[in-house]
């Protein structure tokens, strides 16, 4: 009030108005100090088991067990991993083949029959919509080992066992998928944009393709990529259905552990060897994920 009073004054008299400075301290979108040692942290927790594989794996027999081994990695990672890839018991190359083949077909699998589930269910209005996505989200709380009997009879029926059809087919479609996905169609794809299409004349599907599904590219993307790896690390029902025919690379690579002596070093080249393709895979895919999901936060 003193401030304004003055400032009437001073006009009155013909003086210039001089307004109070006040300091306002800007700020630089730059993280603190404490952000980068906390990020440095997490970074070097999340690599040492890499590191750790690395370096037992670039060893020998002795290298678990000797208490003044170095922690530079040694010499042998290439001769280990060579061990790994001509043993004809492990058979690398076509094990590699099937995790591939196999993560590939289920993760796009997933996406698309996700991706169309969890439309209907955020968009379509329909007796049941609430009870049905109630049970589909349920079912994630029961555990896998409880339908592992019933599955490997259905499977036995229909004479897939031993085959990688046993191991895609079960896992075309997820709960988390579908409740992922419906989360996100329900919170980003207004009614107004799909309305716009059907009154220019498409029809429900092609809205879906045209309006929808560029929208769903973050969401789908990070879908597909969670599930490829969960595939691609799946242990216990490959190994309990493919019955040492067709392995994937996890079961193969369990058995450089079936011998009476194990070679951690061995063991841990080739565990090391089968994180490669996934590493690379995020290295592919990480700008595009990124991208995606900043055009997805950017509203109109």
């Amino acid at each position: 009030m003193i401030e304004q009073q003055v400032q009437i004054a001073q006009q009155r008299e013909g003086e210039p108005v001089k307004l109070p400075r006040r300091r306002r301290k800007l700020r630089t979108g730059r993280a603190g100090l404490g952000v980068y040692i906390f990020l440095a942290a997490v970074v070097l927790i999340s690599f040492f088991p890499f590191y750790w594989s690395l370096l037992i794996g670039s060893g020998d027999a002795s290298t678990v067990r000797d208490p003044d081994r170095s922690w530079l990695p040694g010499g042998n990672f290439f001769a280990n991993i060579e061990a790994v890839v001509i043993n004809p018991a492990v058979n690398f190359w076509r094990a590699l083949m099937n995790s591939i083949i196999v993560s590939t077909v289920v993760s796009l699998s997933v996406v698309f029959f996700s991706t169309l589930a969890g439309y209907a269910f955020a968009k379509f209005r329909f007796r049941g919509r609430g009870p049905l996505l109630v049970f589909v989200v349920a079912t994630i709380a029961v555990p896998t080992q409880l339908g592992i009997v019933p599955l490997f009879i259905a499977m036995s029926d229909l004479g897939w066992v031993g085959t990688l059809t046993a191991v895609i087919v079960p896992n075309l479609v997820t709960a988390f998928g579908v409740f992922w996905m419906t989360q996100y169609i329900g919170q980003v794809v207004p009614d107004e944009m799909i309305e716009s299409a059907r009154i220019d004349g498409a029809s429900t599907f092609q809205s879906f393709r045209l309006v929808v599904l560029p929208v769903l590219r973050p969401a789908a993307t990070m879908l597909g990529l969670f599930t490829f790896v969960m595939s691609w690390t799946d242990f216990f029902w490959p190994y309990i259905v493919l019955n040492g025919e067709n392995p994937t690379l996890p079961v193969s690579l369990q058995l450089l552990q079936s011998n009476y002596f194990i070679d951690y070093s061995i063991v841990l080249a080739g565990a090391l060897l089968a994180t490669i393709p996934l590493l690379l895979l995020f290295v592919v895919t990480g700008k595009q994920l990124v991208a995606g999901v900043m055009a997805g936060a950017v509203k109109g």
